[in-house]
């Protein structure tokens, strides 16, 4: 016979509150089978798909789009043009994940020069920053590309 779990060994196991547990119920992500008394009994695969859950969370996806999405593995039937689809889905969620990535990589590049300049502040280290700042800001906003030179270093003298 398969273990259960009750809602208070699920919130301790996984560090999920068991507020959230009874929202995914409501909601129909992940709904656990119930007890004579109307408790909830968690199985293993109800463990599994919180687990995979809050992995998708980590990634940014949304509950509607975990919801939508990743059922898959309760249909009896995998439909193959449907497990395509989820693949495009996550190649989409990949790349602007990417985006992510190379923008906070910027940010960081940014933050290292800035507090560089600061440290050691001289008219050729702010120079420096002004022309990461110009850089960053156009790459930001790719429809202005004509940014005058006095529009990002003005304030030197």
């Amino acid at each position: 016979m398969e273990k259960h779990y009750s809602i208070q060994e699920v919130s301790q196991k996984l560090g999920i509150p068991k507020d959230t547990l009874r929202y995914y119920d409501r909601i129909g992500i992940v709904s656990p089978s119930r007890d004579g008394n109307r408790y909830r009994k968690y199985s293993t695969n109800d463990l599994i798909d919180l687990m995979n859950i809050q992995i998708m969370q980590y990634a940014d996806f949304s509950l509607d789009e975990i919801k939508g999405k990743f059922a898959f593995h309760r249909l009896g039937n995998v439909d193959p043009d449907y497990c395509r689809e989820v693949a495009e889905f996550i190649d989409a969620k990949n790349a602007e994940t990417r985006k992510k990535i190379a923008h906070l990589e910027k940010v960081s590049q940014l933050l290292d020069l800035a507090a560089e300049t600061l440290r050691d502040y001289n008219h050729e280290s702010d120079q420096r920053l002004a022309k990461t700042v110009r850089e960053i800001y156009l790459d930001i906003r790719k429809k202005e590309p004509e940014i005058p030179e006095e529009g990002c270093h003005g304030h030197q003298g």
